[in-house]
Parts: C-alpha cells; sequence; structure tokens
C-alpha cells in the first residue's frame, strides 16, 4: 500500500498519573504484607512512590501508562485496603513551559 494511503496512526504518548491512596484505618500490617509483594500491572512503570505517616494520604505514587485502562488493576488490587483517587498529571516544568507559552493573565498580579 502506498505510504499516502496508509491510515494514519495516532502517536502513542505515555501519560503521567498521580495515584493517591487514603488509608483504611486498622490495615497497616495488611497494607505492608502486599506492598513488599505487589508488582504494577502490565503497562504502567512506578515513576516515583511516597509513603507517609498518615493514613490521608498514606502513598501517593506518580506512574506512567500509555493506556489508562492498565491502571483498573491497582484500584482492584487495592481498593479493600484503600481508598484511591487515579488522575493525569504534568511535570511542573510542562506546566512551566505551557504557562510561559500562554503569555500574561489577567490573574498575573493577584495573590
Amino acid at each position: 500500500m502506498p505510504e499516502e494511503l496508509e491510515p494514519q496512526r495516532k502517536e502513542e504518548r505515555s501519560v503521567l498519573y498521580g495515584v493517591v491512596l487514603r488509608a483504611h484505618p486498622g490495615t497497616f500490617n495488611e497494607r505492608a504484607i502486599r506492598r513488599a509483594q505487589w508488582q504494577p500491572p502490565e503497562g504502567v512503570t512506578i515513576v516515583a512512590e511516597y509513603w507517609f505517616p498518615t493514613d490521608d494520604p498514606s502513598v501517593v505514587s506518580i506512574v506512567e501508562a500509555d493506556d489508562p485502562n492498565a491502571l483498573v488493576p491497582i484500584s482492584m488490587a487495592w481498593d479493600d485496603l484503600f481508598d484511591i483517587e487515579i488522575f493525569p498529571v504534568t511535570p511542573a516544568e510542562e506546566g512551566l513551559e505551557l504557562l510561559r507559552q500562554m503569555g500574561p493573565t489577567s490573574a498575573q498580579g493577584q495573590g
């Protein structure tokens, strides 16, 4: 098939997601045992993981995935021990660059 007739493929780009886990009370031992053995699902890479000495939040992770459906097993594996929120995030450097490209805004100077 000539190149110009080939279907255009959407460029795949990994997306970063923030995963915020709020522990259910009284689950520390079970969480520790499970985390020691748990691996992220296929298609998900843990970029960073932070543990807090609190239940809310208890863990914040930054993960990378090409397909948001790859994140579903995280919720399934942990929803009995945590309340979980997952959302796309932007690194500060990229966010600051976007702000620079947008130029001055009406919010500038307010504080």
